[in-house]
């Protein structure tokens, strides 16, 4: 039989709706589908080579496999 972790399975990716986003600093906010809002940095904005995300845009957040689950690359969905 194989071992499960102890620690909780993260997510490596969700698709979402952007709610707010600031151009100048690329930081932002995603709905995701069952109404939970999330913050992202600027830093996975930037990762992911958009210029632009428009409010009710779908995007897809991909999260750091290691430490704290956050959200590390910003892409379209």
């Amino acid at each position: 039989m194989g071992e499960r972790s102890s620690e909780p399975d993260r997510p490596r990716s969700r698709q979402a709706t952007v709610a707010e986003f600031d151009p100048d600093t690329g930081a932002g906010a995603v709905l995701h589908d069952n109404g939970q809002r999330e913050d992202f940095p600027g830093s996975a904005f930037g990762a992911g080579g958009l210029r632009l995300l428009r409010l009710g845009q779908r995007v897809r957040l991909d999260y750091d496999a290691l430490g704290p689950c956050r959200v590390t690359l910003i892409t379209l969905a």
